[in-house]
């Protein structure tokens, strides 16, 4: 009869629409994994963030964060945590800021460590934002890490690099991560709180907005600012952003307004570098014949990073003098170069002090001025 369809031929149409449905399917997958395979390919950043990605889940277990589901986006930043216990800067290695590691301590660390104490209070609370500012190589990291270990807290050193890809988008889910994995709490009760959030140079990252910044750009800031206001409207919470920066007024007000502890890290007076001096003099050989505290009138201008390199370049003055004398030979045995070197002197630090000023007049860091050294 016709147009009958016998079961035969029914049954054959199933077949192809069967066939047809899973060759179409294999087509997706493989089309998927395929496309899924080049973009992995062609992304020059991919063996980095696997790298970091491994990173991250060493430092968690060593820090005894276990059995946690991260994103991809968390295990980027956690890669980036310090152990609070594997910092060794201390407030001992800091000289010369006394005032300011007191200040700290009040207002910053004080309210982490008893917060048991100010729960009844609004207005004595750890501060979830703190700026250091000052010139370069005056101590702010050190600050920083002395300010984590003290604390107990978790350190997320925070590389501004991490926040961004080229891809659009996941600079923001970047910058979302920062805070979800600070804000972390586990099943097991086990903490990433009290977090500190270090952001060095933090004027290159959060710096004023204007219309010319792009897009990305702006909503990265944007979500930043937001998860940072977010996370203030947990009474429980305990993740702090330490800024450091040389060029305070660069940075975005609504950052500063965020950042109501300001500390000023400015170049040390005569008395601090003197402290200084001993301080990074206390285990060398120093002669007789050297008085830091002249030491310190003659270095006005200098920070704290640059009396250490005047220091280390004093010091290879006697290297030289004993490599003139007595040259290395491949047949001695390394205890016979035990204590040979002679004491740091007074000439070693003046031919030192000679060459950085000049370097330091040249950059236009130090006025050009007459001194003794004598």
């Amino acid at each position: 009869m016709a147009g009958h369809r016998t079961p035969m031929a029914a049954h054959i149409s199933r077949n192809e629409a069967i066939g047809l449905i899973f060759r179409l399917t294999l087509f997706g997958a493989l089309t998927y994994f395929g496309i899924r395979w080049m973009v992995n390919a062609i992304d020059p950043t991919r063996k980095q963030k696997v790298e970091s990605q491994k990173r991250a889940e060493r430092i968690l277990n060593r820090i005894g964060v276990k059995n946690v589901k991260l994103t991809e986006y968390e295990l980027s930043i956690a890669a980036q945590l310090v152990d609070p216990a594997s910092i060794v800067i201390t407030w001992d290695d800091i000289a010369g800021l006394e005032d300011v590691i007191q200040e700290i301590r009040e207002t910053v660390i004080l309210p982490i460590q008893k917060r048991e104490l100010f729960l009844g209070s609004q207005l004595i609370q750890p501060p979830k934002g703190v700026l250091l500012h000052g010139p370069p190589g005056c101590g702010k990291t050190m600050i920083a890490k002395a300010t984590a270990r003290e604390a107990g807290a978790r350190f997320i050193n925070l590389e501004v690099s991490s926040l961004t890809d080229k891809w659009y988008g996941e600079s923001q889910k970047l910058a979302a991560a920062v805070f979800t994995l600070a804000d972390l709490v586990l099943l097991q009760a086990v903490k990433i709180q009290p977090c500190i959030i270090f952001i060095d140079e933090i004027d290159s990252f959060l710096r004023s907005r204007d219309s010319h910044d792009h897009e990305a750009t702006a909503m990265m800031k944007a979500q930043f600012m937001s998860l940072w206001d977010g996370l203030g409207t947990d009474s429980g919470c305990q993740v702090i952003v330490l800024g450091a920066t040389n060029r305070p007024h660069d940075v975005d007000r609504a950052i500063l307004r965020r950042m109501p502890a300001m500390f000023h890290i400015g170049l040390p007076n005569a008395q601090q570098r003197n402290g200084i001096l001993r301080l990074i003099l206390e285990h060398e050989a120093v002669s007789e014949d050297v008085d830091t505290m002249q030491l310190a009138r003659l270095t006005e201008g200098f920070s704290g990073s640059e009396l250490r390199e005047l220091c280390r370049s004093a010091a290879l003055y006697r290297v030289r003098d004993y490599l003139k004398e007595d040259p290395p030979s491949p047949n001695k045995d390394d205890e016979c170069y035990h204590d040979a070197l002679r004491p740091i002197g007074w000439e070693d630090f003046r031919a030192a002090l000679e060459k950085m000023r000049e370097s330091k007049v040249m950059t236009g860091t130090l006025a050009p001025r007459n001194f003794d050294l004598d």
